[in-house]
């Protein structure tokens, strides 16, 4: 399972769950504008930092996707 935080309006956050999605992996995406516990799950997988997408793999989380 990959967990992809982040906003609909971030073109990175969509190439993320585009990727994952393409990669056949099961993924959850979360809206933090949308879904305050999940900003603040968010926060503590990136270490407090508010950039999305902020992507969870295999427990590990990564800020940003593509270049960002």
């Amino acid at each position: 399972m990959v967990l992809i935080f982040g906003k609909d309006s971030c073109p990175y956050t969509q190439a993320a769950r585009d990727h994952y999605k393409e990669a056949g992996a099961a993924v959850e995406y979360i809206n933090v504008r949308k879904d305050a516990a999940g900003l603040q799950r968010m926060l503590q997988f990136s270490g407090g930092r508010r950039e999305v997408p902020v992507v969870v793999e295999n427990g590990k989380a990564t800020i940003g996707f593509g270049g960002t």
